[in-house]
């Protein structure tokens, strides 16, 4: 008995308040065979743009909002069409025609069975091996940082000390919330931080999934806690200005090269790690070649008069390694820019509002307390934004590929702009 049947997929269109919706859609796979038609779920959600109804898969290079990528959404897609192709099968062989009750139970249990054989790996691997793993496999293939190792074995120490026997099987929001007060009320973090964890562990629990070892709902848990956009450090022309000009003490000519290298990054927005590794090479006539650290994007800056006198001082100054600037370590760099800061009188009172658990934080501090090396780039991406170079244009500068992130930075611009006018209030 040979069944003709059609197995589409498709997206399952919906309404709220009567607005069809086109983001998050569920991933339907409708099979229609002898007059029947019977509709399942295959587990995922995509924008309605990142679908492809032709080829009737997610296009390629998109995510959804659990972070799967394409390929191993449109996996799981040919999983769910073998899967079906193989009950029809079961059912020629035995030459009858399924009802569609019958279809649909004979689908789900096979899926049930893959689903069991997922739960019996996930209660043999030990939560914590697995972590291990994961670090260990996607820290070697995305070349990670000693700092991003560091930052998920802080990650894994919390949740030992929360619970030492954590198992995939225990994850579920009763246990998020548990553990979300345990940093809030335990381990003292702030609600910003422990928000950040939690994307971390997430990536995590993504790569968990592939491997079989729980369930995507557990991904659909999110912290519900109190935060505030932290407040973007960056100096104004004025303050540029004082920096530039203050005239350093005999005693302290060290602060002269450490303002330098952050002059320079003020100048080409160039990360700490990007300034600490260029190279005399990557220096040429009229701008520098730079392939990032942290996002190995390369970039082609424009020198201007203030960056090609700073690079031009120390042309003829030997370094080690071919450094093109004298750039210490980070954390005297940081400590001798506060230092250069206080001198040059950055003393505008800044207040920063965090929130641990309900409870809120207001501190308040000099603005030379808050200046580290990173103040450089957020100047210069504030300094142009501020002057109308559109924001696709200092994007392609800093090497920024998300707009997300860039958006900070345009509501600083947007309210110095306001500012500016503001002034003619008083001619």
């Amino acid at each position: 008995m040979n069944i003709k049947r059609n197995i589409i997929f498709s997206l399952e269109l919906r309404k709220k308040d009567g607005v069809a919706i086109s983001e998050n859609l569920p991933i339907r796979m409708r099979v229609i065979y002898a007059g029947n038609r019977v509709d399942f779920s295959t587990g995922h959600r995509i924008d309605e743009k990142k679908w492809n109804t032709e080829t009737q898969q997610v296009r390629n290079g998109c995510t959804n909002k659990l972070k799967f990528s394409s390929a191993e959404i449109n996996d799981d897609l040919l999983h769910c069409r073998a899967v079906i192709q193989s009950v029809f099968k079961e059912f020629e062989v035995k030459n009858t025609m399924p009802t569609p009750a019958q279809l649909r139970s004979e689908f789900e249990q096979k899926t049930k069975m893959l689903g069991e054989t997922d739960k019996k790996v996930s209660s043999k691997s030990q939560f914590f091996s697995a972590f291990d793993e994961y670090t260990r496999e996607i820290g070697k293939a995305n070349n990670w940082r000693s700092a991003t190792f560091a930052k998920f074995a802080a990650i894994k120490n919390h949740i030992k000390n929360f619970d030492a026997n954590t198992k995939f099987e225990k994850l579920n929001d009763k246990w998020f919330v548990k553990y979300v007060c345990h940093l809030q009320d335990i381990v003292k973090l702030r609600n910003i931080t422990i928000e950040k964890q939690i994307k971390e562990f997430k990536c995590f629990l993504r790569w968990a999934v592939k491997q079989g070892y729980l369930s995507v709902s557990v991904l659909d848990w999110k912290p519900k806690l109190k935060t505030t956009p932290k407040k973007v450090i960056f100096l104004t022309r004025e303050e540029l200005d004082k920096l530039r000009n203050y005239k350093i003490p005999a005693t302290k000519q060290y602060l002269d090269r450490v303002r330098d290298v952050f002059l320079f990054q003020c100048f080409t927005g160039l990360r700490y790690s990007d300034v600490f590794n260029l190279k005399r090479s990557d220096v040429k006539k009229n701008h520098i070649e730079v392939t990032t650290v942290k996002t190995a994007d390369s970039l082609i800056i424009e020198l201007n008069d203030h960056s090609r006198a700073i690079l031009d001082k120390y042309k003829e100054t030997p370094f080690e390694n071919d450094k093109a600037l004298p750039v210490i370590s980070n954390q005297p760099m940081n400590r001798y820019l506060k230092e250069l800061a206080e001198l040059a009188g950055l003393n505008e009172m800044v207040r920063e509002t965090t929130y641990k658990g309900n409870e809120r934080i207001d501190t308040v501090m000099p603005k030379h307390k808050l200046i580290g090396t990173h103040c450089g780039r957020r100047t210069f991406i504030c300094f142009l934004l501020s002057e109308n170079v559109p924001p696709h244009v200092v994007m392609k500068l800093t090497g920024h590929s998300d707009y997300k992130a860039m958006k900070p930075y345009i509501d600083i611009a947007d309210s110095i702009k306001a500012d500016a006018i503001s002034k003619f209030n008083s001619l």
